[in-house]
């Protein structure tokens, strides 16, 4: 039996774009026993995924070499008797472990001159492999030879009874789900370039509730404030619960699953409900969907496509974010309605 560790990334967003990655290698290797090396933040996101075994917390965070501690981690895992290694990010740093662990085939991208810490390298083409999810692909086959496609789409577990404990954990706010739900995630860890304005949001919200609806608003803490400002610019009529900052990742999963459809700027639980099967509206600003899109049949993706976009800065560069803010409520209300009667709707 083949014995593997993943390497993840370190955002979200990527960890679910990386499902296609683990599918095709147990296709590949029937039997295989694939454990994943993640920081902690990522893990939720794993431990819904049927193809990944073990989870080994990485304790390191964004930007830390901490030498002395890939070197201890390393040498607890030389006993596991991994046979390969795919490292998703391309840094340098993420190579070490499994270089210091000992085990024999390291795949992944040249990256950062990774010679002989990656083993087993690919050369990235960009024009052959222009979604991220692909390149993760891509490291299942033999350096050199053509990715196949399709490549499968993500799909992460959320049952009826993990929905209805998650559901049981916020009793105290009684929540419940309402006939007609939609979900809305307005943050986007990135940055302000990415987030569709909270003026926007708010109108969406009172059209919506004109229409049946209720609105809950899901995000991380730093979401809090962007949550509590479309909160407070909505109609008072509209049925709008903001729980940014209250859920853990896990149960932000269950919460994205019971909706008729979400409402996602380019962030990680975009891609989360892509990956539960919610019909979903993408809203794209200095990003592209050309590069990370939603991997989902149900997923309508709305951008401008000004001249000026994708920029992929964090921040407007020219100082007028026209890419979300001239992208109309209106526009974004189609779309929900389109989704919402495409027969993938609960």
């Amino acid at each position: 039996m083949l014995r593997a560790l993943v390497v993840a990334p370190s955002w979200i967003g990527d960890t679910v774009l990386a499902q296609p990655l683990f599918m095709r290698l147990h296709e590949k290797f029937p039997g295989l026993q694939l454990d994943a090396l993640a920081p902690r933040w990522v893990a939720p996101v794993l431990e819904r995924m049927p193809e990944i075994g073990r989870i080994v917390d990485s304790p390191f965070g964004h930007g830390d070499l901490s030498l002395r501690g890939r070197h201890r981690l390393a040498r607890e895992l030389a006993h596991a008797g991994y046979q390969r290694a795919y490292v998703l990010p391309n840094s340098i740093k993420s190579a070490l472990i499994p270089f210091f662990a000992g085990i024999p085939e390291r795949f992944g991208f040249i990256g950062e001159s990774r010679y002989g810490l990656i083993n087993r390298r690919h050369t990235l083409d960009k024009a052959a492999l222009p979604q991220m999810a692909e390149r993760f692909a891509q490291l299942a086959e033999t350096p050199g030879s053509p990715l196949p496609r399709p490549i499968p789409l993500p799909h992460l577990e959320s049952s009826a009874g993990q929905q209805q404990n998650t559901l049981a954990a916020f009793a105290a706010y009684d929540l419940e789900r309402p006939e007609k739900l939609a979900v809305f995630c307005p943050g986007a860890e990135y940055g302000p370039a990415k987030r569709w304005p909270a003026a926007h949001f708010a109108a969406l919200a009172n059209a919506l509730a004109e229409r049946g609806y209720t609105i809950w608003l899901l995000g991380s803490p730093k979401d809090k404030r962007v949550g509590d400002e479309i909160a407070a610019l909505v109609a008072d009529s509209t049925p709008l619960r903001t729980l940014c900052g209250n859920t853990k990742l896990a149960q932000a999963i269950d919460l994205i699953a019971l909706a008729d459809f979400a409402v996602c700027n380019d962030s990680g639980l975009m891609h989360v409900a892509a990956a539960v099967g919610r019909p979903l509206v993408a809203v794209y600003g200095s990003s592209s969907p050309g590069f990370t899109p939603p991997l989902s049949a149900g997923a309508r993706i709305v951008s401008l496509n000004l001249e000026c976009s994708p920029c992929f800065r964090r921040d407007c560069p020219l100082g007028h974010l026209d890419c979300l803010n001239k992208l109309a409520p209106r526009r974004i209300l189609d779309a929900c309605l389109a989704v919402a009667g495409s027969g993938e709707a609960r």
